[in-house]
């Protein structure tokens, strides 16, 4: 797989090591595009392993379980056992959404809707089967920012589980770039609302062009100047 927009050379030491110096924005992106309010310095200190006052302890905790899921998605690529299948993808749910989602670590068993859209995910007993399909599309690309952004995209669309898919989504995004020696894509709270109106017309077209160049715009120029060195 190859980048085709910024030709970039794969450098799996390098993207990974570009991943965990952001591990602390990272989370304080996700947590605030989830609404839990923290500051970039809050973050760093609850990874430090100290509590922060005026939050909820639940929300400590989501913030920590994200944290948590991505030291163990850079363990896996640095051992090699990074892949994607729906066992991996229910044991990373298992830490990235435990105590928040109704079930964790497993595929929804039930019915769910998205707010703001008329679109229905698929029911329940579809979804083993569209992860399968999900994985045998993602062949179909030859540049690795599309294979990635499809399934980010799929699994949010989808919905395969009760709560926390667009996570798992840049997570599965995330690791596939990064396996494959590339940087891999954050999404800033800052743009919250420009991804919430995209993500919107997606889920009602399920056309993956507009969020495609979104994600894309998202890749911090700086990274893309320090692979390219």
């Amino acid at each position: 797989m190859i980048d085709t927009q910024w030709n970039m050379k794969p450098d799996k030491a390098k993207a990974l090591m570009l991943a965990k110096r952001q591990l602390a924005q990272l989370v304080y992106d996700a947590v605030n595009l989830e609404g839990i309010h923290f500051t970039l310095p809050e973050i760093q200190t609850l990874l430090d392993g100290v509590t922060v006052g005026g939050h909820k302890l639940a929300d400590q905790h989501i913030a920590l379980n994200q944290a948590q899921a991505w030291r163990t998605l850079f363990s896996h690529i640095e051992k090699n056992m990074f892949e994607i299948t729906a066992e991996s993808a229910c044991s990373l749910h298992a830490i990235a959404a435990r105590d928040e989602a109704l079930e964790w670590g497993q595929f929804r068993s039930g019915s769910v809707t998205i707010a703001g859209t008329t679109y229905m995910p698929p029911g329940a007993d579809q979804l083993s089967k569209l992860f399968d399909a999900m994985i045998e599309q993602a062949s179909d690309f030859s540049d690795i920012y599309d294979q990635a952004i499809h399934f980010f995209l799929t699994m949010a669309r989808v919905q395969f589980f009760y709560d926390v898919n667009k996570r798992m989504g840049r997570f599965i995004m995330n690791g596939l770039l990064l396996n494959n020696g590339y940087p891999a894509i954050n999404l800033p709270s800052t743009r919250q609302l420009e991804f919430n109106e995209k993500m919107l017309l997606f889920y009602e077209s399920g056309n993956p062009s507009s969020m495609n160049r979104f994600l894309r715009s998202c890749l911090d120029n700086r990274i893309i100047s320090i692979m390219l060195e």
